[in-house]
């Protein structure tokens, strides 16, 4: 077969070296990730920085008494927002559903992501000043753009972007009702009051005000109907904005609720289809036993059970660490670490103590609750079963290893 240019750039292989740890930390980092951890930070906390400098920097005293240290901190945060752009152009290569195309394509592609136009915005008002006239206060203004930088490096902003995105449609469907009710509620008023207040009530948009400032529950009384039919309507105004706001309010709500689920959901997935004890289960089976688990959050220094309690169930690390301790014995169990599991086939009592060395989140899966799912999928329990029958052998062929071994030893 021969061999296209579209098949070698399929064909290409991840960078290694350097390219491939500044893309780790600058674009695939993750919270457990020191580098990417310490960048994110920084980042952040220079964001904030200029954000602070851009409102000091409209107080006229400060700004007389600062303005050279302002400029060289403005210079040098361009200076590093430029770099760390200039770097993420260089490094984008290096994501999956880039790789298929050319190095310029990709990178191409790539600067017109939206992230990407924030950036650039944060940065190119400080070099067109020395193109085009600019005034100064217009180029403070563009500053406070990078305050929009802070998307890229909180998981909560992200967050909400991806759930305003989500619910585009119907929060344009709640924008739409709550237009139609500012429409009409300005309407009803405008022909009830025009005639008592011509002033306020004169026209449809001078009425709007009054409107907004009713629907919003906000009513700063400067303008107020004085008739009893608006009056009337002004009532009913209040009662229908109350729920009416209330709408985007549940819509958001109810984004977040399912966002946080759907990432509660692939971490758990993820959890359970690395445990060795479920990597032989299809997605249906392995989506029956993450309905079995309950989530745990333990503080550090907190025993998760002690030497000689009943065995009742087994755990699974989503984050943190846990110390077993058995004798003069102590290992350390970290993410994606699991323990407990043959409590699920039968009661024994423990023989180690563990205790939590930092924080963690844990999933823990009862023995009474895989007996319930043990009932409704068979096939769960044999797989538990053929991984115990394995472990138990394993455990067996090592006491008789350490039986000989000791037996060794008193003969000599």
């Amino acid at each position: 077969m021969a061999l296209t240019p579209g098949s070698l750039l399929a064909a290409r292989p991840p960078a290694t070296g350097l390219k491939a740890h500044l893309f780790r930390i600058l674009e695939a980092g993750k919270t457990n990730d020191r580098a990417s951890l310490i960048f994110d930070v920084a980042m952040t906390v220079l964001i904030i920085a200029n954000v602070v400098v851009f409102s000091l920097e409209t107080v006229d005293d400060i700004s007389e008494r600062y303005s050279a240290w302002i400029g060289i901190f403005d210079t040098a945060s361009v200076a590093i927002f430029t770099v760390e752009y200039l770097l993420r152009i260089w490094v984008c290569t290096e994501h999956v559903p880039y790789r298929r195309l050319s190095k310029t394509r990709a990178r191409m592609r790539f600067s017109r992501t939206p992230m990407m136009i924030v950036d650039l915005l944060a940065i190119a008002p400080f070099y067109l000043s020395f193109l085009v006239a600019v005034d100064l206060r217009v180029l403070r203004v563009f500053r406070l753009l990078r305050f929009f930088k802070l998307a890229r490096y909180s998981p909560a902003l992200n967050s909400l972007s991806r759930v305003m995105w989500a619910e585009r449609r119907a929060l344009v469907a709640a924008l739409i009702v709550m237009s139609g009710a500012l429409l009409v509620s300005s309407t009803l008023l405008y022909f009830i009051e025009r005639h008592a207040q011509p002033d306020v009530f004169g026209s449809v948009p001078a009425a709007m005000w009054w409107s907004i400032s009713t629907l919003t529950t906000v009513g700063y009384g400067d303008v107020v109907p004085v008739t009893v039919a608006g009056r009337l309507v002004g009532a009913m105004v209040m009662l229908f904005g109350l729920g009416m706001f209330a709408l985007p309010i549940g819509i958001m709500a109810t984004g977040f609720s399912q966002e946080i689920h759907r990432r509660e959901f692939a971490i758990t997935w993820g959890m359970v289809a690395r445990v060795p004890l479920f990597s032989s289960l299809d997605a249906e089976q392995i989506a029956a036993v993450m309905a079995s688990l309950e989530a745990l959050t333990l503080p550090r220094g907190r025993h998760i059970a002690h030497a000689g309690d009943m065995a009742d169930a087994m755990y699974f690390i989503v984050s943190g660490v846990v110390e077993v301790s058995e004798g003069d014995k102590t290992i350390r169990l970290e993410e994606g670490d699991f323990f407990g599991e043959m409590a699920l086939l039968r009661q024994a009592r423990r023989k180690a103590d563990f205790v939590v060395a930092e924080d963690c989140d844990l999933l823990k899966l009862s023995a009474d609750d895989f007996a319930i799912l043990a009932q409704r999928h068979p096939e769960i329990q044999d797989a538990v079963r053929e991984v115990a029958r394995e472990r138990i052998s394993d455990l067996d062929a090592f006491s008789e290893e350490e039986e000989l071994d000791d037996a060794g030893r008193a003969d000599t």
